[in-house]
């Protein structure tokens, strides 16, 4: 913590998208767990979790988007994150949107960024994920669609083919604002025909991957009982909720007209009730995973207690660094024992 609290002020000097990929350079390197790594080493039982099929040491993880291309997950997984979700991956090498496409709004603890899918390709994160093999910790991917694609769905059923075998779960991102109609694709005839590919793609393998789906946390209420109602139909195995949002809720007017997600503390509210929405919806049927805002271990708690069985962070991790993790593991176990819960599935959906 101190290493990085002592270069975090030369870091924010550096433009944000520049300062991303120093990050990943150092978590790349092969000391970056032991130097850096303060969320290492056992975790109490009570964060213990099965959630997927899959036995999660902790239910804390790193979102999608932090590390597009599988370069840093070991580093990452030493910092002491239950999982950690790499992409989104597209079929082809994607350069994404034009610079400048991230933005710090330090005051508000947020991002806006849109960056536009930019990442390797799925051939390069699929040779990654084949030559770490397991080997420590789980990781999910997320995949996606190339900007110019013709044919969205014969994208997603090539992530899914790509790295069915590298990973332990696959989300489906339907919900990034900076891919122009790729949102289009959370419509309940759209993502029928989608999710039903990728169904079909399965049952020609011998084990079934958990799928996932990404969704928007500014789906109207229609829309979310929409989705809600088709993931359960479908055998969906569980949802992310979710991606960063358009609005601009409390941001002065110099932020109201950048274009991009927002992501951080604002998106905290909004994600943690859609959140809880939907898993009123589906009574608790849904696995669900956590995203927005969450920056401690009041909200990684509260986002459980809303209904996620995991958590994810993202930009708090970019202001507080590595440390964070272990501030949020060592809290949620405290939280637990303070309302007596020996586990933390005890308290999933404890408030809705």
């Amino acid at each position: 913590m101190g290493c990085y609290r002592a270069l975090a002020p030369l870091l924010r000097l550096v433009p944000p998208e520049r300062a991303h990929a120093l990050a990943l350079g150092v978590l790349a390197s092969r000391w970056a767990a032991r130097v850096l790594g303060h969320g290492s080493g056992d975790d109490p039982p009570s964060l213990e979790t099965r959630v997927l099929g899959l036995d999660f040491a902790n239910p804390i993880g790193l979102a999608a988007g932090f590390d597009k291309d599988g370069v840093a997950i070991d580093g990452l997984l030493g910092l002491g994150f239950g999982f950690v979700e790499v992409g989104t991956a597209t079929p082809r090498p994607q350069a994404g949107n034009p610079k400048p496409r991230l933005f710090r709004l330090p005051e508000h603890e947020a991002l806006i960024n849109r960056m536009g899918f930019n990442n390797q390709g799925l051939a390069a994160l699929a040779a990654k994920l084949a030559k770490r093999h397991r080997r420590n910790g789980i990781v999910g991917a997320n995949i996606g669609r190339n900007r110019d694609s013709a044919d969205a769905i014969a994208d997603y059923v090539a992530g899914f083919e790509a790295l069915y075998d590298e990973a332990d779960y696959l989300v489906v991102n339907v919900s990034s604002p900076n891919t122009p109609g790729l949102r289009d694709l959370q419509a309940r005839d759209r993502l029928s025909a989608l999710i039903a590919a990728l169904m079909a793609s399965r049952a020609r393998h011998a084990s079934a991957i958990p799928i996932l789906v990404k969704i928007a946390p500014d789906l109207a209420p229609e829309g979310l009982r929409d989705l809600t109602a088709l993931a359960l139909e479908m055998a969906v195995d569980g949802l992310v909720i979710g991606n960063t949002t358009t609005a601009r809720d409390g941001l002065p007017p110099c932020w109201r007209d950048q274009a991009g997600g927002l992501s951080g503390r604002p998106l905290f509210a909004r994600s943690t009730t859609l959140l809880a929405e939907t898993y009123r919806l589906s009574e608790g049927r849904l696995p669900l995973i956590g995203v927005g805002g969450v920056a401690g271990a009041d909200d990684a708690y509260a986002k459980i207690r809303a209904g996620a069985s995991l958590v994810q962070v993202f930009t708090a991790l970019v202001y507080d660094g590595p440390g964070l993790v272990g501030r949020i593991k060592r809290g949620l176990a405290a939280r637990l024992a303070a309302g007596g819960l020996a586990r933390v599935a005890d308290a999933v959906g404890a408030d809705v």
